[in-house]
């Protein structure tokens, strides 16, 4: 995986290039280069590491997603700001199945950075209510709650936001004890 700026660097040397080629009456040549300087800067803005992470966990391979996102050393030198944010959802996704803690932070940090799509930003909110709703912070799960439904622009997340809601009101309730009466016998 290259730097973020050396993907920049080598898209304006194959553009130039391409130029050169252009001026040497190769225009074939040219716009092959011309393409070429366009995938280095597809990848500046869509980083390859992550595309192949978020297709392995669309095939639920949990794992191999973790593996690509490990070759990640240091994701604000080789990220913009919205793929590290991406880079912290995708590491929440993963985490959030054995470590709520951590998958918090990272979800916090995603929430911080953004995301490009809002159905992105939707998902972290109800990831991030569903951890406070298990730390008994109703308030804020509430508040996050009311976020994800805003930013749930085409109702896909309208079945787990209804779920959340009815768990949040059975955790309100006191909770009832069967089993023995109250005068201290047993009934036969």
């Amino acid at each position: 995986m290259f730097n973020k700026n050396i993907k920049l660097v080598l898209a304006a040397l194959v553009l130039g290039t391409a130029v050169w080629q252009f001026t040497e009456s190769y225009i074939g040549n040219g716009i092959m280069l011309i393409l070429l300087s366009l995938v280095f800067i597809f990848l500046y803005f869509k980083n390859e590491i992550i595309l192949l992470a978020f297709l392995r966990l669309r095939k639920q391979d949990f794992p191999g997603a973790k593996k690509w996102l490990d070759k990640i050393k240091n994701p604000s030198a080789s990220l913009v700001p919205k793929q590290e944010g991406y880079y912290n959802y995708l590491n929440g996704l993963m985490v959030s199945q054995t470590n709520m803690n951590e998958a918090e932070k990272y979800f916090k940090k995603a929430e911080k950075l953004g995301l490009n799509m809002d159905a992105d930003m939707a998902m972290t909110k109800l990831n991030l209510a569903g951890i406070a709703m298990t730390k008994n912070r109703k308030r804020e799960a509430e508040a996050l709650l009311l976020e994800a439904k805003n930013l749930d622009k085409h109702n896909m997340l309208d079945d787990q936001i209804k779920m959340m809601k009815q768990q949040m009101k059975k955790m309100g309730q006191p909770r009832q004890q069967f089993g023995r009466s109250g005068r201290g016998g047993r009934k036969f």
